[in-house]
């Protein structure tokens, strides 16, 4: 397995070599907040401080990394989630929105992907879909997206029951982003080989659809899970932790925690959107919860 790394302005990747598969991380930067109350739901600020300070991080403070990649193999370039697009004002601190750059750093021109795959449909995975100027920013690829992700957040009926907030703008910002690709769009199954080499795999709670992905080559593999887990340094020592932004935390954490026992066990490689860059590494089994090895 072989790795390399560049850094170009604001450009950002990483490829790694599986089997005849080259997996390329593109930053799409991160997002600097203050902790805020009920980030978590059944732990207190200081447990979520401890656990932060415990990984060398700084208290009442979330760094959240965003790392979209692009597969390609022999016949096709793929994007697995697009990111936040560009970015009209950003808070302090923060530099999301650099997928483009990114790309560009990468030599990777958007034109020459030809399939985006999407794990669900939060902003941070589909905003990017739309370029600055309104159209699609990939309009040469086919968009694919988990049938029960796009059944949930297309029901006129579910939209309505949406309580105010949250839910009420994400369903009005999908409505807008897929009025926009919609004609590119087409669905895939859980358990289905979307492409030769990358298989869809159910990891639902974070959302209804959310899905993670086995890509293969030959005898190697990596698991690209999505936001199964979010930020490693809570959810990977506390995978009973609920976050306030999974959709139903109960399903959540035991997807969670089915899955990091099957990864701890295969010692599969595993691509995390919202880990450190380059953002893989391996599961290990700790005490009752699991932790990050990180993978250069």
């Amino acid at each position: 397995m072989q790795e390399n790394a560049v850094n170009i302005g604001a450009g950002r990747f990483k490829h790694v070599e599986l089997g005849d598969i080259q997996v390329t991380t593109v930053t799409d930067g991160v997002r600097n907040f203050p902790l805020p109350d009920g980030f978590i739901l059944n732990a207190t600020r200081e447990e979520i401080n401890a656990a932060l300070t415990g990984a060398a991080l700084p208290a009442d403070e979330m760094t959240i990394p965003f790392n979209p990649v692009v597969v390609t193999t022999g016949s096709h370039r793929v994007l697995i989630d697009a990111g936040n697009g560009a970015q009209a004002a950003l808070a302090p601190g923060a530099t999301n929105g650099l997928l483009m750059a990114s790309l560009a750093a990468a030599s990777i021109d958007p034109s020459s992907i030809d399939v985006v795959i999407i794990s669900h449909f939060h902003g941070d995975h589909v905003m990017g879909l739309v370029a600055p100027e309104g159209g699609s920013a990939f309009p040469r690829a086919k968009i694919v997206v988990p049938a029960p992700e796009w059944n949930f957040w297309m029901d006129d009926s579910e939209m309505a029951r949406a309580q105010a907030g949250r839910m009420a703008q994400l369903f009005q910002a999908n409505r807008r982003v897929f009025g926009v690709v919609g004609q590119q769009v087409s669905q895939y199954s859980w358990g289905e080989e979307i492409l030769p080499g990358i298989t869809a795999v159910g990891t639902p709670g974070h959302t209804i659809g959310h899905t993670s992905f086995v890509i293969a080559s030959g005898s190697q593999r990596m698991f690209v899970q999505s936001d199964l887990t979010n930020n490693p340094a809570l959810f990977m020592p506390n995978p009973g932790w609920h976050a306030a932004f999974d959709q139903d935390a109960i399903q959540a954490e035991a997807t969670r925690r089915s899955a990091l026992d099957m990864l701890a066990e295969q010692k599969m490689l595993v691509q995390g959107f919202h880990f450190p860059f380059p953002s893989r590494g391996y599961i290990e089994k700790r005490g009752a919860g699991y932790r990050l090895i990180p993978s250069d």
